[in-house]
């Protein structure tokens, strides 16, 4: 069991104290007789309908009016009973079920079906959870259900009758007063934020709820303020984080115009920041770099947001607030993750990536990290989480963090860092227009002795990168003797990327989808082609190479290798040098 520090154990516990207190009390607020005893006259009317950002299928519309519900990578049949009294396959699916951003097909559909279709599955999820419901109910999926309820009203109450009118609005401003009394304990990181979203939302949205727009205005720009960081990064440090936060943020923004009220600076401020982050880590092929969480790119909301984007400003080059550096020269371009782990209660998505880079040229990428796939995460995150996942070195097959996974904290959680690198040092030097970047951290200090020392320099061409990984002792000036000192070096490369070892050991011939041929090259050390696996595609887990680098610090400190762009053809190379047969993807 991982170590847990004094403060961090306190934090856990004070959490699970607080949470119970405001689930308990937002349950009180949510019964059908406290609103009575409350509000006996409280009407409520709806006035706007914000825009939903999210791209919609109408042939899906259909399959749902059929009772066959697609989400999260699962399907199920209903066969005539209502989707919400069906077991669920995984929580997943369940979470997608009742956050009903499926709506969004019906409403594409734009039919007197799919909107009788729509307002009927409301309804019975109202007569059958909108009381109480332990899953339904958690506040991330209340945040969640009430930004899809107001964003597809105009479809939910298109030629409704007054009553069920009445219903839909009782049931929401029930679940906006429970989320207004679990928001701040609802999971840390976009889940919060997302709960203060959506009740700023209700706030704009319903007449019933304006007298609460000024705190939730408040509470709103208090939490971007501590979520969104200086440089436009998010505090998790997951890249998709922001296509997540800006879907929801750049409507908002029109909603308080919309009901003519300015926007707050600090919203605008932080949507501003973010659009270039956005570019920031984007490659060539306008996918995302795998970091921290990151899955598949949606490329039609990702273009979808890009186009709300007036300014086009230039992504930074050090990202020094989010912990990431882009390198960029001629047609290449590194994405490198130089920052520490996030705090503990942000850390349930964090990976052991430090110091792990991707290298694209134009729209191929060669080396990537592994990932998390779309759908069925549970099954990959701590696999995909590790430090063998990525594009870095590991230290006697032992991650650079340590997880908590007892399972309490898992449950209420998720699975925290319980401690990693908290002390990462980057440089960044630019000579005769090539661009280096050194870069450390301490994750192996406490468990091996040990600091990794990664520096990387792209040419200024961008036609060869250079790159050296050293062992330093974290304390003294030697390494201790009386541990384990097996180290490897992972360079994962990209399903598309075709590998074969060169007949002298030190090589691999990496060709692209275009043949396009570039080669890597230790010079000191033998290189491996071992499997691995690209959880991150578009189609699912795909399987792919490796490039691995294995040694001892007790025999070697520094290993030096290079990526360049050959220009001889990949025949003759192939011919002349190379040794093994590509893996079979």
């Amino acid at each position: 069991m991982p170590r847990v520090s004094i403060a961090d154990r306190g934090k856990l516990i004070w959490l699970v104290l607080w949470r119970g207190l405001a689930y308990a009390a937002g349950r009180i607020t949510a019964l059908r007789l406290w609103q009575v005893v409350r509000w006996p006259g409280a009407t409520e009317r709806l006035v706007i309908a914000p825009q939903n950002l999210r791209t919609a299928d109408p042939t899906r519309a259909s399959e749902i009016y059929a009772g066959r519900f697609a989400l999260a990578g699962k399907i199920v049949v209903c066969e005539g009973r209502s989707p919400f009294e069906v077991e669920p396959p995984t929580p997943e699916w369940a979470e997608a079920l009742l956050s009903f951003n499926w709506l969004r097909h019906l409403r594409a559909a734009e039919s007197t079906i799919t909107r009788a279709n729509a307002r009927a599955l409301v309804d019975e999820w109202i007569s059958l959870q909108g009381g109480w419901h332990s899953f339904a109910w958690r506040p991330d999926i209340v945040a969640r259900r009430i930004i899809s309820w107001l964003t597809q009203a105009t479809l939910i109450l298109h030629d409704a009758d007054v009553r069920f009118y009445r219903r839909f609005l009782r049931c929401l401003a029930r679940q906006t007063r429970y989320l207004r009394a679990t928001a701040a304990v609802a999971p840390d990181g976009v889940p919060r934020l997302r709960a203060h979203i959506a009740l700023t939302y209700a706030a704009l949205c319903m007449t019933g709820q304006v007298g609460h727009l000024r705190g939730a205005t408040r509470r709103l720009v208090a939490e971007i303020d501590r979520q969104v960081l200086p440089d436009g990064g998010h505090v998790s440090r997951n890249p998709g984080a922001l296509i997540e936060l800006l879907t929801d943020l750049l409507p908002l923004s029109q909603a308080f115009t919309a009901r003519n009220v300015p926007p707050p600076d600090r919203l605008l401020n932080a949507i501003d920041r973010m659009m270039p982050m956005l570019r920031f880590f984007r490659h060539g092929d306008n996918t995302f770099a795998l970091f921290n969480g990151m899955g598949p790119t949606p490329p039609d909301l990702l273009a979808t947001i890009l186009a709300y984007d007036d300014a086009r400003g230039t992504p930074v080059a050090n990202a020094v607030h989010s912990g990431y550096q882009r390198i960029e020269a001629g047609r290449s371009l590194v994405l490198m993750d130089t920052g520490r782990s996030p705090a503990l209660t942000l850390s349930a998505e964090a990976h052991a990536g430090c110091l792990s880079f991707e290298l694209s040229v134009k729209a191929q990428r060669i080396m990537v990290n592994c990932g998390l796939p779309a759908t069925g995460r549970a099954n990959w995150r701590h696999l995909a989480r590790a430090t063998a996942a990525h594009s870095t070195a590991t230290v006697n097959e032992t991650s650079s963090c340590q997880f908590l996974d007892a399972k309490l904290v898992r449950r209420l959680f998720g699975t925290l860092i319980a401690s990693g690198p908290r002390h990462v040092q980057t440089t960044r030097e630019e000579e005769d227009q090539a661009i280096a970047v050194r870069a450390s951290h301490d994750g192996y200090a406490e468990q091996f002795g040990l600091i990794h020392q990664r520096t990387i320099v792209l040419s200024a061409d961008g036609s060869r990168l250079d790159g050296e990984d050293v062992f330093l002792p974290a304390h003294g000036d030697t390494l201790p003797r009386n541990s384990a000192d097996a180290f490897a070096l992972r360079f994962h490369l990209h399903p598309s990327v075709r590998a074969n070892r060169l007949t002298d050991g030190h090589g691999v011939m990496l060709t692209l989808p275009n043949n396009e041929v570039w080669t890597f090259h230790a010079p000191i050390d033998k290189v491996e082609i071992e499997e691995s696996v690209h959880l991150a595609g578009r189609d699912g887990p795909r399987r792919t190479a490796q490039i691995v680098i294995h040694g001892n610090t007790q025999e070697s400190l520094r290993v030096q290798w290079s990526i360049a762009h050959a220009p001889q053809p990949a025949a003759a190379i192939r011919r002349g040098r190379a040794e093994e047969p590509e893996l079979p993807l």
